[in-house]
């Protein structure tokens, strides 16, 4: 049933699993600090449990993290939060496979080895007996794929962790996987900025049932109406946006057009421009769940909409056409 855009919020099965997901999870990237390759600068960590928090209170079941988020911190933080959240218990998914150094250079292993040391250090950190979905985070070295997804099985069988998933691997390497084990999800980027998934990795999941949960579907904060040129100069030293192509001309001012034609769809529903960005990724029917970042409560009570918010045929007609019309 639909209201004025708003549908009430349902679960979803992710894949052949039997994890019952809300259409959008809690993602844990920016929480885990500076200081590393991929930061998004300084967080403060009281301000990290607020917004996982306030997520929760809000209806969302589900958590995203990584091992390599932070080295290790955001991991941590995910740990702390759930553990002083009084009320049900969220899914709480990480992933394996990037590594770091003493120097923090980071560095990547699908040895089994390295992956039995990756998930003890991960359930430490987050303070659980099992992963509820455990991911390779990326694959590579190419060549070890078929070695660390034996291991993940293995983890699977051993009880470690309950469902395993990929992300970022292409149909192909996926098929490689399946050989060995069922795949029960895929995490790949997927925004109105990023479309390449649609033309053959979107395909692949839906004829082998594997769940889709798309990262960056407000494309790393710049869809979120937030945003400016001004802001995105300002941006901290270790900001890793700072590099982004999408963050930088000539498609940074295309870019904050689109956000303009977001907030006025938006703004006919009282919901933000990240909203109608999330929603947009959820109108494809292979993505099961989309992950949204949030650094504090405040920026989580924006996006939190997206939970029940969908496009209508006539709005995200409108979208295509300005993406046609305004390539880059």
């Amino acid at each position: 049933m639909v209201e004025n855009g708003f549908m009430k919020p349902a679960l979803r099965t992710l894949g052949n699993s039997d994890l019952q997901l809300t259409s959008i999870g809690f993602g844990a990237w920016a929480i885990g600090g500076g200081n590393w390759e991929f930061a998004w600068g300084p967080q403060d960590d009281n301000a990290s449990i607020g917004a996982i928090h306030r997520a929760l209170e809000l209806g969302i079941n589900w958590i995203d993290t990584a091992a390599i988020y932070g080295l290790g911190h955001s991991e941590e933080i995910v740990g702390r939060a759930v553990k002083s959240w009084p009320g049900p218990k969220p899914l709480v998914f990480t992933k394996c496979e990037r590594r770091w150094r003493q120097d923090r250079t980071i560095y990547p292993s699908l040895k089994a080895g390295s992956l039995a040391e990756e998930l003890e250090g991960s359930l430490r950190r987050l303070g659980v007996e099992t992963i509820d979905l455990y991911q390779i985070h990326w694959p590579e070295p190419e060549a070890e794929i078929e070695e660390g997804w034996e291991q993940l099985a293995r983890f699977r069988e051993q009880g470690k962790v309950r469902w395993t998933g990929v992300s970022n691997f292409n149909a192909e390497q996926m098929k490689r996987a399946e050989k060995i084990a069922p795949v029960t999800s895929l995490q790949p980027p997927y925004s109105m900025l990023r479309r390449a998934i649609e033309q053959e990795i979107l395909p692949f999941t839906q004829a082998h049932g594997i769940g889709v949960i798309n990262y960056s579907p407000m494309v790393s904060g710049l869809l979120t109406g937030a945003m400016s040129a001004e802001r995105v100069a300002a941006f901290p030293a270790d900001d890793w946006r700072r590099r982004a192509v999408e963050f930088n001309e000539p498609r940074l001012t295309r870019n904050l057009r689109l956000v303009e034609l977001l907030r006025e769809i938006g703004a006919g529903h009282g919901v933000d421009p990240g909203v109608v960005a999330v929603a947009w990724t959820l109108h494809h029917p292979a993505i099961t769940a989309a992950i949204v970042g949030g650094r504090s409560p405040k920026q989580v009570e924006g996006v939190a909409p997206a939970l029940t918010f969908r496009l209508s045929a006539d709005e995200f007609a409108r979208i295509g056409i300005f993406l046609t019309d305004n390539p880059v």
